[in-house]
């Protein structure tokens, strides 16, 4: 049993959550919360990660990791991606460049406008600060 077979079947619980009860279930009231809450979340839970890496808290790596990859999979059930569709990009990856090899950055990309994400979200928060 592989790491895909693991969050192919929490990518399911999750999906199952979606109309679960959110007073009982925390996936469904996370998933009700709305992809900006679901995308902060992973965020902080990606930094609790960092720090606990900078640290040396090896233990708290490993548990920060799960919740990581456990608020990774609610953001793709909000955003209607299945991780068949992550794992294929991960295979593509593999041929093109080797799997242990990140896309270079002026590199081959699915998306052309890749870069304009980040000014978007920049733009965001500079029109919510007003």
């Amino acid at each position: 049993m592989g790491m895909t077979d693991s969050l192919g079947r929490l990518y399911d619980q999750v999906i199952a959550a979606k109309d679960a009860d959110p007073t009982v279930s925390r996936t469904a009231r996370l998933l009700r919360s709305g992809r900006g809450k679901i995308a902060k979340k992973l965020a902080e839970e990606a930094v609790e990660v960092v720090i606990d890496a900078m640290n040396g808290e090896h233990d708290a790596v490993v548990r920060e990791s799960a919740d990581l990859l456990y608020n990774l999979t609610v953001l793709w059930a909000s955003a209607g991606i299945r991780p068949e569709e992550v794992w294929a990009e991960m295979k593509r990856r593999e041929r093109l460049f080797g799997i242990a090899e990140k896309l270079p950055k002026n590199g081959v990309t699915t998306e052309p406008n890749s870069r304009r994400k980040v000014v978007l979200l920049d733009s965001r928060r500079t029109r919510k600060r007003r």
